[in-house]
């Protein structure tokens, strides 16, 4: 496993917002159009929330972030952490930089006090799903804007 240097940074830091740029292009190839999922920059700011960027040889490669709930919701409940914009470069997939991100995520938002990871994610990407599966993520009820939605998955794990 290569490891990838992780760095806190805002979630509109040029880095994130390039990363998180090329994401919505494959959100647009497999789904026809960018994630318009209701997103501020601020929710991802300490103590609320965490944004991280993965760097390999000082290029940008990978981020992941959550941001806090603490009002119930379907099946969110208070003191859950939702992730936001995981994504790993096509160029440096399968050498486990996500796996890096998402343990990141989760000891960070543990560290605050949040008591569960939700997500949402979908049925077009295999990839995502089987990381969440194989690192303990279980399926919940859709949640907030993905309630309805037939193309999303969502799962959570409780930290």
């Amino acid at each position: 496993m290569v490891r990838v240097e992780l760095f806190t940074r805002a979630y509109d830091h040029p880095d994130s917002v390039k990363l998180i740029a090329d994401l919505q292009q494959v959100f647009v190839v497999r789904y026809g159009d960018e994630d318009v999922t209701p997103v501020d920059p601020a929710q991802f700011a300490a103590p609320r929330g965490h944004f991280v960027v993965g760097y390999l040889d000082g290029v940008p490669v990978a981020c992941g972030g959550w941001r806090a709930h603490d009002v119930a919701d379907g099946s969110i409940r208070p003191g859950d952490a939702e992730i936001k914009r995981m994504y790993t470069v096509d160029s440096v997939r399968g050498r486990g930089l996500s796996r890096q991100v998402l343990a990141e995520l989760e000891s960070s938002a543990r560290a605050v006090g949040r008591t569960r990871m939700i997500l949402e994610t979908g049925t077009r990407q295999p990839e995502a799903i089987g990381l969440y599966e194989s690192s303990g993520y279980e399926r919940i009820d859709n949640f907030g804007v993905y309630r309805d939605h037939p193309e999303s998955l969502c799962f959570g794990k409780e930290l």
